[in-house]
């Protein structure tokens, strides 16, 4: 094939030359008419088109030389008959490449075998090589001996005894390197069997088992088993090829097998050594954003723990504000490093990243939404992780925060996960924040007659506080007295502590203390509703409060 291309090359040439170097001859006059002119012309130029195509000589398959037109006959009549003379002489008992002779008379020199004319080599087929017509010949029977000479080599009986011992051998060869992989498979197989509960213990990432030790074992048996195959695959079709490469005419079948895998392989090869400048630049420049995003992380750890304190800028603040600033960076590496990627210039590989932006953006609203709020609550600080916070209905401690919810526990051990959309757009109580900052204060009401001295339940309330624990003494309990309705008044007792997380411990410590108190004092905490409609009924305290030798009134009747 090389050798074909290289004709059709110097070929083309000299033809182009000769078109070139062919002086413009001025137009004679005639007395002829015009129609015999153009027949003349026509006959010339067909003459000329024959002239200067090339058809192959190809006796054995593989093209031998190409080879133009001569005279009347055009370049493919001319090769046929060239063919058929090679062929002719190849199938003669006896052969010897000295028989192949150049014989040169007058301007005229051909290529003779024994009476023979195989071909004639002309004036023009050496202009067209730009060679002199000896030189071309020479070549020419240098080209047709060795033809001749190794395609009889091929077919002789010794080389086809040669091939076929070659071909079992390297059948045999197939064989055994396929049992030596079956055994080598058992081996291996039965190695890993073995390393089972030792080396061998299963799959664990962190406290999630992924697979355990049989499962793992398992699976890289059924590994080593497809490596198996791929290998007995790999030696067949090394094989076959080999074995049809040996024999002339299956040589161009072993060729395309061969080259079924060797093209892949070489524009692979090829590919992968051109992109090494863009992988090297690729790795350079993740390796600055990586070292860049440490030194931003030990800053923000620093930030954190309060060991580098910035004016303005809360300890908390370090890690959201990490987490931005690496995004940003990871974002930016990759518009930097999108120009190396392989097929980066692909109108496909551009669509399906349009097509991807479009699905975020038309698809992630409320998600966006939520990365927002979260952003905003953070440098907001509305609350922190464990505080006791209240969001519309929900009472509870901060459990957790993310980009997206957040998740509060309430007293009752409930965990509820909140959008950060929705407590941005909601009224936030943090109680927790106000413990720490002078103390939150709980209060409670509780309603009295108006024949109870309220002096008296201003100091049977106080009592009440002091008596319950986790209350702070500084800054003092207090009392309100919140309404004057038709049939009794309403006082609130107000206690502050400063741990929000016993709130409901506090308040029942608060209203079993304000009970106790009031019975003690003989004080009903009782309607007035109440106190009028009892009649004949016992007063509404405990009996170890009672005074001693205490009676139910009796009940009052007056006769009208």
């Amino acid at each position: 094939m090389f050798r074909h291309t290289i004709a059709c090359l110097l070929f083309a040439c000299g033809s182009l030359g000769l078109a070139q170097a062919a002086p413009a001859q001025p137009r004679p006059r005639q007395s002829q008419p015009q129609p015999q002119k153009v027949d003349s012309l026509s006959t010339a130029a067909a003459l000329a088109r024959k002239s200067a195509a090339v058809a192959p000589v190809a006796p054995f398959r593989d093209t031998l030389f190409m080879i133009g037109g001569m005279g009347t006959f055009s370049a493919a009549e001319r090769a046929a008959s060239i063919t058929k003379k090679i062929k002719t002489i190849s199938r003669e008992g006896a052969f010897s490449r000295d028989s192949v002779v150049v014989l040169a008379s007058g301007n005229t020199v051909e290529i003779i075998f024994g009476d023979g004319v195989i071909m004639s080599v002309t004036q023009a087929d050496a202009q067209q090589r730009g060679m002199t017509q000896l030189a071309l010949a020479g070549e020419y029977q240098q080209i047709i001996g060795d033809a001749i000479a190794a395609h009889k080599a091929h077919n002789d009986w010794k080389y086809v005894v040669r091939s076929v011992a070659l071909s079992v051998t390297i059948l045999l060869v197939l064989y055994l390197l396929i049992r030596l992989t079956g055994w080598l498979y058992r081996w291996v197989c039965e190695k890993v069997r073995r390393q089972k509960g030792r080396k061998i213990r299963g799959i664990k990432i962190r406290t999630f088992r992924l697979m355990d030790a049989e499962r793992e074992t398992q699976l890289i048996v059924s590994a080593i088993k497809i490596v198996r195959i791929a290998i007995v695959i790999i030696l067949f079709y090394i094989s076959i090829p080999l074995i049809l490469s040996v024999f002339p005419h299956t040589r161009e079948i072993a060729d395309k097998l061969f080259g079924l895998v060797l093209t892949p392989v070489q524009k692979i090869v090829t590919g992968v050594v051109g992109y090494i400048p863009n992988l090297v630049t690729i790795i350079i420049l993740v390796l600055v954003f990586r070292y860049l995003i440490r030194g931003l992380r030990y800053f923000a750890e620093e930030i954190d723990k309060g060991r580098l304190k910035i004016k303005g800028f809360y300890p908390d603040w370090a890690h959201p504000t990490m987490s931005i600033i690496r995004t940003l960076l990871y974002v930016f590496m990759f518009i930097v490093i999108f120009p190396y990627l392989p097929g980066s210039e692909s109108r496909v590989f551009q669509g399906v990243s349009v097509f991807i932006g479009v699905v975020l953006s038309l698809g992630s609203s409320s998600v966006i939404g939520n990365i927002v709020s979260g952003l905003v609550l953070t440098y907001m600080r509305p609350f922190m992780v464990g505080d006791r916070i209240k969001i519309g209905e929900v009472v509870g401690n901060v459990v957790e925060r993310t980009p997206f919810v957040t998740r509060i526990r309430t007293p009752k051990n409930e965990e509820v996960t909140v959008p950060n959309s929705t407590i941005l757009s909601a009224q936030t109580f943090n109680y927790s924040h106000s413990a720490r900052n002078g103390g939150l204060i709980l209060h409670r009401e509780v309603t009295f007659g108006y024949d109870t001295p309220w002096r008296q339940v201003h100091g049977l309330l106080l009592e009440a506080a002091a008596r319950t624990a986790d209350v702070l003494a500084n800054p003092k309990p207090f009392v309100l007295q919140t309404a004057l309705d038709d049939s009794y008044a309403e006082y609130q007792i107000n206690v502050f502590i400063d741990d929000a997380d016993k709130t409901p411990a506090i308040y029942s410590q608060l209203n079993q203390n304000i009970q106790d108190v009031f019975n003690e004092a003989g004080v009903e905490i009782t309607t007035p509703a109440y106190s009028a409609l009892r009649d004949g009924n016992r007063i509404a305290i405990p009996d170890e409060h009672l005074p001693a030798g205490y009676q139910p009134p009796p009940f009052n009747v007056k006769q009208i």
